[in-house]
């Protein structure tokens, strides 16, 4: 019973202390955007466009932010729903670009910081299925704009790499999540045997 009221409070901590990591991933991805669609728009109708995305995930993390620092968290699963529509802005983007879409756009990094922050917040399993998911729908978004890139092999070899790189980033992130819980109970095992 000890042990798995353990478990369940360190899953809270995880929640508690690992949303500022998603927190702060969501604001550079914010600035990032804000940058490259600043560099990138030609006219006020392109910038407008292009802005709305970032603004709605500034609103979200702005409300996330402001609890976070009242001490007040979201609980679990709404930070997972939110974690999944990071992920589905940045999908959208990627499949509807001002100037580059599928393949062509460069807006695949901005998985990354997501991939990352949800490995460090969440258990293995949720992380590999949110990395599964950010995959697919990065897979879906590429061979809906250019089917026919699969039998281009320069191409394909670059759309392997990225699924692969993303992979990674996803599994290291559980590798150290994985890390730090152990060296955490350790610390709490070592604790409780000195008392």
């Amino acid at each position: 019973m000890n042990l798995q009221n353990n478990h369940k409070k360190e899953a809270a901590e995880d929640i508690f202390f690992g949303q500022v990591v998603i927190i702060w991933a969501r604001w550079f991805v914010i600035t990032a955007g804000f940058i490259y669609v600043l560099w990138q728009a030609s006219d006020t109708s392109q910038l407008s466009k292009a802005i709305l995305p970032l603004i709605l995930v500034m609103a979200v993390n702005f409300f996330v932010h402001g609890r976070f620092l009242m001490e007040k968290p979201i609980n679990q699963m709404l930070l997972l729903a939110l974690s999944f529509v990071d992920l589905l802005v940045v999908t959208v983007v990627i499949l509807m670009g001002t100037n580059q879409v599928g393949i062509d756009s460069q807006l695949f990094i901005f998985y990354y910081p997501f991939l990352v922050a949800f490995a460090f917040v969440f258990p293995q399993t949720m992380t590999g299925i949110y990395t599964i998911v950010a995959l697919l729908a990065y897979l879906i978004v590429c061979l809906v704009i250019d089917p026919s890139l699969v039998n281009n092999g320069p191409v394909f070899e670059t759309l392997v790499m990225r699924l692969i790189t993303m992979a990674a980033v996803g599994g290291l992130g559980t590798y150290y999540w994985r890390i730090q819980r152990n060296r955490r109970q350790a610390q709490v095992q070592a604790f409780e045997a000195a008392i």
